[in-house]
């Protein structure tokens, strides 16, 4: 039990500290690039799975919400009711640019949250990975919410 606590501690003061490392303003929110080679690295490649909204909340969606981010710059998943597609850009310090997301809007009893999922993609600034899960931030350094690695 001790051992898990100070896992779940060691966990909670990396974040804290990635968020606090810097507070950018909106106006050095300027677009990341992929390079030549594409994009690389933990986030490319794998299906995540939603976890939480901000630092605690779990939604129940009527499908699993996800996001896929392919080396050639594009983001697809689902919001939990619909699906979306985007452009992603990946840069130095975790830096993350979701743009031109959109979704197919169709009717959800569920609209509301699943619009949460695609605004916390919008917004997110910095990304953090910890073994299979990745925090995003959004500009002001706000845990976003959280998204685990699927198998």
């Amino acid at each position: 039990m001790k051992r898990h606590l100070l896992s779940v501690l060691a966990v909670s003061t990396a974040l804290v500290l990635a968020a606090c490392s810097s507070t950018p303003d909106n106006a050095s929110r300027a677009p990341v690039s992929q390079g030549d080679g594409g994009l690389s690295g933990p986030l490319v490649g794998a299906r995540w799975n939603l976890l939480l909204m901000g630092t605690d909340e779990r939604l129940s969606m009527p499908q699993p919400a996800f996001f896929q981010i392919t080396r050639d710059g594009k983001i697809a998943g689902s919001d939990g009711c619909n699906t979306f597609n985007g452009t992603v850009g990946l840069g130095e310090s975790q830096r993350i640019e979701v743009g031109e997301l959109a979704t197919t809007r169709m009717g959800c009893a569920k609209l509301e949250d699943a619009k949460r999922v695609t605004g916390m993609l919008e917004n997110a600034y910095r990304y953090l990975i910890d073994h299979d899960r990745v925090v995003f931030f959004g500009p002001d350094s706000r845990v976003l919410g959280g998204w685990r690695k699927a198998n």
